[in-house]
């Protein structure tokens, strides 16, 4: 099956797409996870790529879709994937559907994560990263045992720079300009499924699955 979540940064697509990917046990594909790895290999797209992420910018759609295709293209996608932080924009969408027609394959449906403003701002506020393992914290929802110490290895921990709460306010203003477009496309496609991303991890599972099924049976 091919899953595409979207939705703005901290509406918990991360999660979901890690436990939706277990269920039909195909990859998770993020794209956050892409460009860190471009950005600690030091590879010219990742030096760029750190710089509209530190501003809270968008990645532009050439660098964003070269990783992408490349990803893709590996064996372990070809029998599904779940996508997480692809496509952001209008062109990014179409982009995605010409590499897949490419690959032979087409997308099953897409979920929309639907949050409230001022609790991302309060999830992705607080979030503290390990300078060492990279382990993600939280001081509210998953603190560790000493402050700005990481349980695991030991590290000190920080806070992301696109993790500020002025930051993340300007990524949600860029996710409304350039994001939502990509909704009316998947609507029009009779792609896209809305979920209410408030409430308990469960609670968005269990709403995301039974949109699945109902895509599955469609």
């Amino acid at each position: 099956m091919h899953v595409v979540l979207v939705g703005p940064p901290g509406a918990g697509k991360g999660t979901q797409a890690q436990l939706i990917a277990g269920r039909l046990q195909i990859p998770h594909v993020s794209t956050g996870d892409i460009f860190r790895e471009n950005v600690s290999e030091l590879t010219d797209l990742g030096k760029q790529a750190q710089t509209f992420m530190n501003a809270g910018e968008l990645v532009p759609d050439a660098i964003t879709v070269a990783m992408v295709r490349e990803r893709l293209a590996k064996p372990d996608a070809h029998a599904g994937f779940v996508l997480d932080g692809f496509p952001r924009t209008l062109v990014q969408a179409q982009q995605l559907q010409k590499t897949l027609a490419e690959l032979d394959e087409n997308l099953d449906v897409v979920l929309e994560m639907k949050p409230d403003d001022e609790e991302l701002v309060r999830r992705l506020s607080g979030r503290r990263t390990c300078q060492g393992c990279g382990r993600i914290w939280h001081v509210v929802y998953d603190p560790t045992s000493v402050d700005n110490q990481c349980d695991e290895c030991g590290s000190s921990l920080s806070q992301r720079d696109d993790d500020r709460p002025e930051t993340i306010r300007r990524r949600l203003e860029v996710y409304r300009e350039q994001t939502e477009p990509l909704v009316g496309f998947y609507a029009d496609l009779g792609l896209l499924a809305i979920i209410d991303a408030v409430g308990t991890v469960d609670e968005v599972t269990l709403r995301a699955v039974q949109a699945l099924r109902e895509a599955q049976s469609a």
